[in-house]
């Protein structure tokens, strides 16, 4: 984890970096892939650790709540808008002020903020690496005890992984509102041509079933090699399924190391699938928008890739249509021996934090917004994929609540890469499991350069 010391240079950082992976969701969830990347900020270096949010009643005193979101769609901003008129109206002496802000002027607007010190009172958050500098830098406060209170009463709503992307440290340092996950997306037809019954569960079943794909003249798999995003998710999640949350936490913790044994072999089991050629021509080369239109004309059998994945299929047809009911979703497989459970997750999505100098109505005021209620009514109009337990209820979507169903199952929800690492690192991941993909670089030295850029970013 990131040193105190070391915070101007990491998020100093996070300016140069481009949004590289997906942006951040500012259209619904079934049309838009959520950042990948952290926003672009810089904070003043401090040894104060993050404030506390006492487990404490509003006063009752006049306050004022600054809240910055980033639902730019009409829509949503009226559903956001009525859900902060509802809150006054039941608490009078709180007035809201709300800011509406594109992905990117969001970025630039809280760089500034953070550099003096004044973070907004709620604010939009991806969790991970960023949201631990805030922390370390004391800009934001940790809300454990008011998770806590009433026997944990706040905290029990929600699915215990999405809840654990906003933790860090055995802290709660804001909460999520909608949390995705990445997965295979199929086309059954195809499946079925090849001779395939039912989707893999195991990595020797899924390389078996690429095989018959072939051999029935079927591209098995569409991958976006030239965005680079969506080809590090194979490497990701078989680091995930082969070492499971306790490597992770050992490599990521300083002086741990991503040279261990579990990083290698995820880069050999992806080699085992590079061999089969698998891909479709010019896949190194490929925008995402190539990969989700080859899926949605049924010119590949499947893709590796999160909740919005269906409506981008639809969307980069011909048709504009997708493949409709032969669309299905299955989770990555398992790997043999792997100590990564076939119910581990991976994903990312939106959630909001506390700014330091917030009023205890503005914790409450979050608590109000990840009600079940406003959940469902978010869901509705697909704002996101639910959190709180319950909310299902609004996902009428079967394709987003196989998702939503898959994620909540996951005791181990593992944040992207490149969203919990520093910025640098997150590259750094990206662009050597290309390296895999050509076949330029080995398994050994795609985790060597991932725990370089890691030493040099986190363990100062």
């Amino acid at each position: 984890m990131l040193k105190a010391k070391s915070i101007v240079l990491a998020l100093t950082l996070i300016l140069l970096v481009a949004l590289v992976g997906c942006t951040a969701t500012t259209t619904p969830v079934a049309t838009d892939a959520p950042a990948t990347d952290a926003p672009a900020t810089d904070a003043p270096a401090t040894d104060a650790p993050a404030t506390d949010a006492p487990a404490v009643e509003p006063s009752g005193d006049p306050v004022t709540i600054e809240w910055w979101h980033i639902s730019t769609a009409e829509e949503h901003m009226a559903l956001w808008q009525g859900m902060a008129d509802a809150y006054v109206a039941e608490h009078p002496n709180v007035t809201i002020n709300i800011t509406v802000l594109e992905n990117e002027a969001f970025k630039t607007k809280l760089t500034t903020v953070m550099q003096s010190g004044e973070p907004p009172d709620v604010f939009q958050s991806w969790g991970g690496g960023v949201m631990n500098q805030y922390a370390d830098a004391g800009l934001i406060q940790d809300i454990t005890a008011a998770l806590d209170e009433n026997g944990g009463e706040w905290r029990n709503t929600f699915s215990a992984g999405p809840l654990g992307v906003y933790a860090y440290g055995d802290k709660n340092y804001g909460v999520p509102w909608d949390m995705g996950m990445v997965g295979f997306w199929y086309n059954k037809k195809l499946f079925a041509d090849a001779g395939i019954d039912a989707p893999p569960e195991t990595w020797a079943e899924f390389l078996e079933d690429v095989q018959k794909l072939k051999d029935a003249g079927i591209t098995p798999i569409a991958v976006a090699g030239g965005d680079k995003w969506p080809a590090h998710f194979y490497w990701t999640y078989l680091a995930t399924r082969i070492g499971g949350q306790d490597a992770f936490v050992k490599a990521s913790t300083c002086p741990g190391s991503f040279t261990d044994d579990p990083y290698v072999e995820a880069g050999r089991k992806l080699q085992e699938l590079i061999a089969l050629e698998p891909f479709q021509d010019g896949f190194l080369g490929a925008t995402y928008g190539d990969e989700a239109g080859l899926v949605g004309d049924s010119k590949a059998a499947m893709e590796l890739m999160g909740q919005w994945a269906p409506a981008v299929q639809n969307d980069n047809s011909a048709s504009g249509e997708g493949i409709g009911d032969d669309l299905g979703f299955f989770l990555f497989p398992a790997v043999e021996g792997g100590a990564g459970a076939l119910t581990d997750g991976m994903g990312g999505g939106n959630g909001f934090a506390i700014g330091k100098n917030a009023p205890p109505e503005a914790v409450d005021f979050v608590k109000f917004l990840t009600s079940q209620e406003n959940q469902i009514a978010l869901a509705e109009i697909n704002v996101g994929l639910p959190v709180v337990v319950g909310s299902e209820k609004g996902v009428s979507d079967p394709n987003l609540l196989l998702v939503q169903e898959a994620r909540d199952k996951a005791v181990y929800f593992q944040l992207y890469y490149d969203q919990y690492l520093a910025p640098a690192t997150g590259e750094v991941i990206k662009d050597a499991v290309m390296g895999l993909f050509a076949n330029m670089l080995t398994p050994e030295e795609v985790a060597q350069q991932l725990q370089d850029s890691f030493a040099a970013e986190s363990c100062k």
